[in-house]
């Protein structure tokens, strides 16, 4: 009988199926991600999150329980020298499936399983990228408006010197009017001699 025996056996012998999860384990974690069936993409996540979740902890017993599943060195040495710095503050879930297309030759469901903390489709390094310039279609418009934003964006430490600045010129405002009269005047003196 095989109750509660629920992993997928994917068509092949023990040893085959352990041996063919260690190099996938093995190619996820050096490339951070791979496309394959979705059927082996859900039988990797199970084999290969708590290897992820032993990298962790970095001692010679966890270095070699993570061998003995995926007899690579390099495997070993990337997993604990880059990833679990990545994943040092996750409690789990490191891997995420994203389906894609069936294949053509034989309409096997197909999908990509990838390290969520090495993604840049969906992670936080697309979100604290700057957003795009807005451009506008006229011409001189676009020059007169940055000025003023520029103006706009002051520091806190500007903020005194732009006060002390502002100060004058608010004063010497009325004195402009004046001038101009005095202008007035002294070209209508000109036209009349």
């Amino acid at each position: 009988m095989r109750h509660g025996k629920k992993h997928n056996h994917l068509g092949r012998t023990t040893s085959h199926r352990r041996a063919m999860l260690a190099n996938m384990a093995s190619s996820l974690i050096e490339h951070k991600r791979i496309t394959t069936t979705l059927a082996k993409a859900k039988a990797l996540r199970v084999y290969v999150e708590p290897i992820l979740t032993k990298g962790k902890s970095d001692n010679t017993h966890s270095r070699r329980a993570v061998f003995s599943y995926l007899q690579s060195k390099d495997a070993v040495t990337e997993l604990f020298r880059d990833i679990a710095v990545k994943i040092a503050d996750r409690p789990g879930g490191y891997t995420r499936i994203i389906k894609l297309e069936n294949r053509l030759g034989d309409n096997a469901e197909m999908a990509i399983i990838e390290l969520v903390d090495y993604n840049t489709v969906y992670g936080k390094e697309t979100a604290a990228a700057p957003a795009k310039k807005a451009t506008r279609r006229r011409g001189g418009a676009g020059t007169k408006a940055a000025a003023p934003a520029a103006a706009a964006e002051v520091t806190p430490a500007d903020d005194a010197v732009v006060a002390e600045t502002a100060a004058p010129a608010v004063e010497e405002a009325p004195a402009a009017p004046a001038a101009e009269e005095a202008s007035a005047k002294e070209d209508e003196a000109e036209k009349g001699e």
